[in-house]
């Protein structure tokens, strides 16, 4: 048995897999993550690519998909709460019946209702669904109940029905209702009454049956008389109902105290035993169960923000469940750039867990070919570049078609990943729909590593004019291709069209200055990653050159899937010495003991500046970023055209409805240095990078020293102005003293 198992509850089947890898004591992040997902709660936690972030997420969760399938496999199905065990046990206190609620043959018409039998949820747009008590009351007496509705979106009804009326409340002559429109209704007859209601308002419910009246509160305040009950009725039991449309809300029986309390009314439980009758309605949902869960309705969907980073988390739930069969958990990948006829076959064939990237998803989902009714967990892993993507409608959207409770009780969990919880767009997202999440933050506010030198290279095509003689150089992006270009001149544009060159014989003088034999290279567009692998082919580099010391390959999603997966696994593999690639396409892979990383433009978001030089300096290993940027205006493609850049040649600025901006690196670079707090190191075009005293030489890739020998050397050096202090400090105190020691003679003198 290991840690996993021994302190953090995981099963030992997945145990045992985790052991094969290696992996003997969880890291900060997994020990904060597994217990409290385990645990059933929502989390937010902060951590960066090679963190165990991904174990974090996917071990608990594999886990209770598993226990899921098994106990549905061996017949335990529905709550195990045990509530509807036994139709003559009084001492249970009421709730909302399991069975006498809203259901269909097709999953969509329903109502969750949680384990407690307090809190329901309809998330069907078109269709009211409602559920009455279990128990009912007769003959004398009056009888309150509340709500509160906890959804801003949707509408509730209240009231009271007989065992016989429809759960589609007020719409015969069998039950009244009072619904959040600020109408009541009866036999369909729907009329203004009382007030509207929403999000947190308190409503409660009166059943009068010495008077035979019913009547309605809100907050406290008695909005009036509603009904009379007809004769006919009279007899009969009347049960508390509820009845929603895409809405939630908490039902309160007397369990806690009530907003408002009716003169000489009691809570259901507190009837007369001679007025209680429980509910008959037994096994009638059975169509809904677990065991029925259609093929294509997962149990959980990771959301993952690029193609690579998906097959990632794939491929780690594959190898976390080595060792769990019987039943075996079915995963699938669902991203673009694959036939979408394979991926909807396997989906009916069954799935159980769907790690996906947006497009795809929400193109199957929107499709029907994905049921969501049995949704337990929502996964948003680098949400912080979802959100950079413009996703965060969809989450939204898809969140909301999610039952926030399961069939059989469980309520949807949500577990957010992001580089940083300081990103208030996650914050504000994570308000919006997560449940009380417990934040695990062992990152804090960004900073940069001790074991990553960062330092800024400045391109100053006024100072350095190479740009000018060069014939060979670097293909540009075109954005110049409609001006007029003097290169005796400095006119913006030339300035601009110099910057393009200069950065590519820099980042061929970096290599060639540092040695070079393995890095990410970081480029602003899709265009620029071809622009400088073009360039390594021309100086004898490329993807087939493997030997040579500019053997490259791309990473972009122009780039079909295949490709893709293959450069990664080839720059993995240490086949090739260079990944180029944009940010979208480079989120979350982790590739160990990287040295270098060059950025050959800034980017625009500083939190990409941090995802990108965190991917040197891990494992204790020091590793060197350096950043080329720009002392000009530099004028970039920005596409807002519908194409997104396909085929696009308009090289005017979009102010003037076109698709080129001026891009001002050194207003980024102060951005990135406000938020990190620092000055970052600054170099020329001979790159001679300042090194810390005290770390003496280094060597990007290899562990950082810890030597005796360094440190002493620190510390001697410092020891003669330490022990100036220490006579300093003396000779303050003894001032001091003497100072107070004369005042003291001179008062009582």
């Amino acid at each position: 048995m290991n840690a996993f198992e021994t302190e953090l509850g995981v099963q030992p089947e997945i145990a045992k897999a985790v052991d094969d890898m290696g992996w003997l004591l969880p890291t900060d992040v997994q020990g904060e993550a597994i217990p409290m997902i385990l645990g059933g709660g929502d989390v937010l936690m902060a951590a960066e690519t090679g963190s165990g972030k991904t174990g974090a997420f996917c071990l608990p969760i594999l886990q209770i998909v598993h226990e899921t399938l098994r106990d549905i496999q061996e017949g335990n199905k529905g709550p195990r709460t045990g509530k509807q065990t036994s139709s003559h046990n009084e001492t249970k206190p009421v709730q909302l019946s399991f069975h006498d609620r809203s259901h269909g043959l097709v999953n969509q018409y329903y109502l969750a209702i949680d384990t407690d039998g307090f809190t329901c949820q309809s998330r069907d747009q078109r269709i009211w669904n409602g559920a009455r008590s279990t128990k009912g009351v007769k003959g004398k007496g009056r009888y309150y109940f509340e709500i509160t509705q906890t959804d801003p979106n949707g509408i509730a009804r209240i009231g009271w029905s007989v065992p016989t009326a429809p759960l589609d409340l007020g719409t015969d002559n069998q039950g009244f209702g009072y619904g959040g429109t600020g109408k009541k209704s009866y036999a369909k007859q729907f009329d203004d009454y009382g007030e509207t209601f929403g999000i947190n308002d308190v409503v409660g419910s009166l059943i009068d049956l010495d008077q035979m009246k019913i009547r309605f509160f809100k907050n406290g305040k008695d909005l009036g008389h509603a009904f009379d009950i007809p004769r006919p009725l009279q007899e009969n039991t009347f049960f508390a109902h509820v009845c929603l449309k895409t809405c939630d809300v908490r039902v309160n029986f007397g369990a806690e105290p009530f907003k408002a309390t009716p003169t000489g009314a009691v809570s259901i439980d507190n009837a007369p035993k001679e007025c209680l009758v429980e509910s008959q309605m037994k096994g009638v949902a059975a169509n809904v169960t677990a065991r029925q869960r259609p093929p294509n309705a997962p149990l959980a969907i990771i959301m993952e923000p690029s193609r690579e980073l998906a097959q990632q988390t794939s491929n780690q739930i594959q190898v976390f469940q080595k060792y769990l069969n019987n039943p075996r958990v079915r995963e699938l990948v669902i991203i673009g750039g694959v036939a979408i006829g394979e991926q909807t076959r396997v989906l009916h064939e069954g799935v159980d867990i769907i790690v996906a990237t947006p497009g795809r998803l929400d193109e199957l989902i929107s499709g029907g070919e994905i049921d969501l009714t049995h949704m337990r967990f929502f996964i948003l892993d680098e949400a912080d570049g979802l959100l950079t993507q413009g996703y965060k409608d969809l989450v939204m959207k898809l969140h909301k078609r999610m039952p926030s409770v399961t069939l059989d009780g469980k309520r949807l969990q949500m577990i957010v990943c992001s580089a940083t919880l300081h990103n208030f767009e996650v914050k504000k997202l994570a308000d919006s729909i997560m449940h009380f999440p417990t934040w695990v933050d062992l990152k804090g506010q960004d900073a940069v590593p001790e074991t990553v030198h960062h330092v800024v290279c400045l391109v100053d095509p006024k100072k350095n004019t190479l740009w000018r003689g060069l014939r060979n150089h670097i293909k540009t992006d075109d954005v110049h291709l409609n001006d007029e270009l003097n290169f005796q001149s400095e006119s913006k544009e030339t300035l601009s069209e110099a910057i393009k060159i200069l950065k590519g014989e820099y980042c061929l003088h970096a290599i060639d200055k540092f040695k070079m034999d393995r890095a990410l290279i970081f480029c602003r567009t899709k265009l620029d990653c071809d622009n400088l692998e073009r360039y390594f082919i021309k100086q004898g580099g490329g993807p087939k050159a493997n030997k040579h010391k500019l053997s490259c390959v791309c990473l972009h999603s122009d780039r079909s899937p295949d490709e893709r997966q293959h450069n990664l696994e080839r720059f993995k593999a240490n086949e090739i010495k260079f990944l180029i690639c944009t940010d979208v396409a480079a989120r979350g892979i982790d590739v160990s003991g990287l040295p270098f990383v060059i950025n050959m433009t800034l980017p625009d978001e500083k939190e990409n500046y941090i995802h990108r030089i965190g991917r040197v300096g891990r494992a204790e290993r020091m590793g060197l970023a350096i950043s080329f940027v720009s002392t000009v205006p530099e004028k970039v493609w920005y596409h807002t055209c519908p194409s997104k850049g396909k085929h696009c040649h308009n090289t005017k600025l979009v102010e003037q409805n076109g698709c080129c901006k001026w891009y001002t690196e050194m207003t980024y670079l102060a951005d990135i240095e406000d938020h990190l707090g620092v000055t970052i190191s600054q170099t020329d075009e001979k790159m001679d990078i300042p090194v810390d005293e005290f770390d003496g030489k280094v060597i990007y890739g290899e562990k950082r020293k810890q030597e005796v020998p360094a440190s002493k050397g620190h510390v001697d050096k410092l020891a003669s102005t330490v022990q100036e202090l220490v006579e300093l400090e003396k000779r303050v105190q003894t001032s001091f003293f003497a100072l107070r020691n004369c005042r003291n003679i001179m008062a009582t003198s």
